[in-house]
């Protein structure tokens, strides 16, 4: 089971192998977190996206990190679920989100990685029950990734992430 570090920050200048963005199923870039990792990684980002889109909601998969700073090598896309009242499967997708992205690390070799609060920002995912979800998961899901470290926009996140990690 890897380390689980909550930091409050900016997940673009995170010193990890990988870096988990919250994609659309394009894969092309949109706004919120996904938007600063790909005006942080160039456009370069967006092609390689395309080439590998569509994704679907739950699933994951990865690009070269392109213009982030090393040693961040990859960027892992997943599709997180628009909340719609939780009678629709979201909270599955969302714990699909975190397997599959530490899944896909491992498949890259990734020993430390990066997650933003995966769907709790526009598409509308309670944050409480997000960090739950998230902490969960990753405790729970087999894994040669050493550390990760969720990284908070804003102060309310971080203390959501930080008690779902105590608990």
């Amino acid at each position: 089971m890897p380390v689980i570090e909550v930091v409050l920050g900016d997940i673009t200048s995170e010193d990890v192998d990988a870096i988990v963005t919250v994609a659309n199923e394009s894969l092309l870039g949109g706004g919120g977190v996904d938007g600063a990792i790909h005006r942080t990684a160039g456009p370069r980002l967006a092609e390689a996206g395309s080439a590998l889109a569509p994704c679907a909601t739950g699933d994951a998969v990865a690009t070269p990190a392109f213009d982030l700073n090393p040693p961040v090598r990859h960027v892992i896309h997943t599709v997180g679920p628009v909340w719609e009242g939780g009678g629709y499967g979201e909270a599955d997708l969302l714990t699909s989100c975190y397997r599959r992205s530490l899944e896909v690390a491992d498949e890259v070799e990734a020993r430390s990685v990066a997650f933003p609060a995966i769907a709790t920002g526009v598409y509308g995912f309670p944050p409480a029950q997000a960090a739950k979800i998230a902490i969960s998961t990753i405790r729970a899901t087999p894994t040669e990734v050493e550390r990760v470290r969720l990284v908070a926009f804003d102060e309310e996140t971080h203390d959501l992430l930080a008690a779902a990690a105590q608990a």
